[in-house]
């Protein structure tokens, strides 16, 4: 009965959902207060439902019952319970029930706390976002109905996909998920304003804590997939510009560009035709990467391959929801009035600097992923588009990007000082440069773009400091007083400079271990040693080992400095007989902000094994950059500006008239 009472459940959610896409949009249109009133409590109730549907599938999945189909595609009995509830989203089913529970998720949010937004407004959002959750449950119900029962009951399942079987599968996918539903909202917010025909600073106030939640959660859900597949892959990697990492990057950087467009538009009220075109750009990308995932065009570790019907019918809803998204966009834009000018030379023109190459990258990306695919369904030929064509044309973007970065938030609104922004930023190019010529010092010749790229990390995060610096007076005021002017920034200001800085601390860990990490590929017999990087790593050997569902080759190795031990590693080869496959677990050992890395291959008959060892430096301060990235939205997000409607703009009532 639980199976039933989950599938019962989604459909009365969506019921609810048609209910919530017709009658507030109807009452917004007619005025009728009551009819509008109809979207916060049928919200509210379908976030209620989804999550009775997610509860019992998640039942079916710890109590092992076989006779629900998805359980024992993806499940068995052995499994320790933590991979048994990760197994919810390990398939494509489950994954699209954690879809629509976040999906309903944000609606009950908008419908919980929205209370400061205008009655029409609100309801236009909690429709439109209704219509989207309308597609997704029919998609569900239709195609990939995660409650189906099998006719008989087999005594075990097949088990969950091996390399999935790990404890980033129960953290990476929610985070992903969370910023890549996260920006329906957005999307939401940018087809109410057009029906309504109200867009304004008021609007970009209301629109940006959503933002700014969904780009937090998706940095840290990248983040945490690059770590994924940096130590479970076995391959010693952080990114390969897989379609599918490129599917979660494109929405990151169109809702980066998104969270500084809305900042020009709640600032000066300009940029409304840009700012809603990345709202709708921004939820767009992440439905694009719905469908390579699920389409079965993708052949990748991250995607679902499934049955051509599947990838039709999450075309139609991105042809549907993107198509018409634009062509209400097309058909209203030209009634939007521009807002205020500005000169070329001020903070506005930095952020349109930043929004210009933010959104050229994401089109060399776009073009990349997509042409090889297109080439192949048109033509038949197939071709590799890899890492060589998105370094070459996605280093050359982000470096003036890069450049611009620490000035944006030091030039003044409306018309600013690019000599006197110059000038307080002397010291981040001191910086800068000593972090050069030290780096080209030690490196030498072959190291003059990796010394440039070092600099230019340094430059980005004391430039972040500066910011603050200059803000609190500091170095210029009694310490008491630098204090207390730091006391009384908004937190957004803090945000804005620990994003900053998180951006040159990432960059710092990319190119050190691009640039100067070794790797050693060796046959290796017990009592062998491999050196790398004053390390001498000897094999001592393997042994066999049981686990819950699987078998186990695990290595020794001992890794000594100088003749000093530093530590036992234990790289391992799990072999899982349910799916008849096996995966690699990868060793690390963590001295400060480096790694050492060692992976197994496959043993020879010699007595030998197959040895992947690697030296990676500074390569935490990758995934540290991420994270302190995303504390510093976080921390924008808790300034309580973020959270209130701004005033009505004296020119709001013409916020919607024919361009001049």
């Amino acid at each position: 009965m639980i199976a039933e009472l989950g599938h019962y459940a989604l459909i009365l959610a969506l019921g609810l959902a048609l209910i919530q896409s017709c009658i507030p949009i109807l009452g917004a249109r007619t005025q009728d207060p009551a009819l509008m009133s109809v979207a916060g409590p049928s919200a509210l109730a379908q976030f209620g439902f989804v999550a009775v549907a997610f509860a019992a599938l998640t039942t079916c999945y710890v109590i092992s019952d076989f006779t629900v189909a998805n359980v024992f595609e993806n499940s068995h009995s052995a499994m320790p319970l933590l991979y048994k509830i990760t197994s919810v989203w390990g398939n494509h089913e489950g994954s699209m029930l954690l879809w629509v529970l976040i999906l309903s998720l944000f609606g009950a949010l908008v419908a919980r706390f929205g209370s400061n937004l205008p009655m029409t407004l609100r309801a236009n959002v909690l429709a439109v976002q209704s219509w989207i959750a309308t597609a997704f449950y029919l998609f569900i119900l239709i195609t990939s109905n995660p409650f189906l029962r099998l006719p008989q009951a087999p005594a075990e399942g097949r088990d969950l996909n091996p390399i999935l079987q790990d404890i980033g599968l129960a953290i990476h996918p929610p985070f992903l998920y969370l910023g890549y539903v996260g920006f329906s909202i957005t999307f939401s917010f940018a087809i109410a304003a057009l029906l309504e025909g109200r867009i304004d600073a008021a609007w970009a106030r209301w629109v940006r804590p959503w933002t700014l939640a969904a780009w937090v959660f998706l940095t840290l859900g990248i983040a945490m997939g690059s770590y994924w597949a940096y130590y479970e892959l076995g391959w010693g990697g952080w990114w390969f510009w897989d379609p599918v990492e490129n599917a979660s990057f494109m929405p990151w950087l169109a809702g980066t560009a998104l969270l500084h467009s809305a900042v020009v538009m709640e600032k000066r009220n300009a940029l409304k035709v840009w700012t809603i075109l990345l709202a709708i750009l921004a939820f767009s990308l992440s439905l694009m990467g719905t469908f390579l995932v699920r389409s079965g065009v993708l052949t990748s570790v991250h995607a679902f391959a499934n049955d051509p019907t599947r990838g039709v019918f999450i075309l139609v809803i991105l042809a549907t929801f993107i198509g018409g998204a634009l062509a209400l966009y097309a058909w209203r834009a030209p009634m939007l009035k521009q807002g205020g000018l500005f000169a070329p030379i001020s903070r506005e023109g930095a952020l349109i600097f930043n929004n210009l190459f933010l959104t050229t990258a994401c089109a060399t990306i776009f073009i990349g992923t997509l042409y090889p695919l297109a080439l192949e369904t048109l033509t038949g030929t197939k071709i590799s588009v890899g890492a060589p064509f998105f370094n070459m044309t996605f280093v050359p973007l982000f470096i003036p990007l890069l450049v611009v970065v620490p000035f944006g938030p030091m030039l003044a609104w409306k018309r600013g000082d690019l000599l006197g922004v110059a000038q307080r930023l002397l010291g981040a190019l001191a910086v800068a440069v000593i972090a050069i010529a030290v780096t080209f010092t030690i490196a030498g010749q072959g190291s003059l773009f990796a010394a440039f790229a070092i600099g230019l990390a340094f430059y980005v995060m004391v430039g972040a400091l500066t910011d603050l610096a200059e803000r609190t007076n500091l170095f210029r005021e009694p310490a008491t007083s630098s204090f207390t002017r730091a006391r009384g920034l908004p937190r957004s200001v803090w945000g804005t400079a620990l994003a900053h800085f998180g951006l040159g601390v990432a960059l710092l860990g990319v190119v050190c271990e691009t640039k100067w990490g070794e790797e050693r590929i060796a046959a290796m017999k017990p009592g062998q040693t491999v050196s790398i990087s004053g390390y001498d790593i000897t094999f001592d050997g393997i042994v066999r080992l049981d686990g819950p569902n699987y078998q186990e080759l695990r290595g020794k190795f001992t890794v000594r400095s100088g003749g000093v031990v530093f530590e036992i590693m234990e790289p391992s080869k799990r072999s899982f007989p349910s799916r008849e496959t096996s995966t690699t677990e990868a060793a690390l050992m963590t001295r400060k902000l480096s790694q050492v890395y060692i992976s197994l291959g496959d043993p020879s008959s010699d007595g030998s094994i197959a040895v992947r060892i690697y030296h990676k430096p500074l390569v935490l301060l990758i995934w540290l950059g991420a994270v302190v990235m995303a504390l510093g939205g976080a921390l924008s997000f808790s300034d309580r500006r973020l959270r209130v409607g701004a005033p009505k703009p004296a020119s709001a009532k013409t916020a919607l008239q024919p361009a001049e």
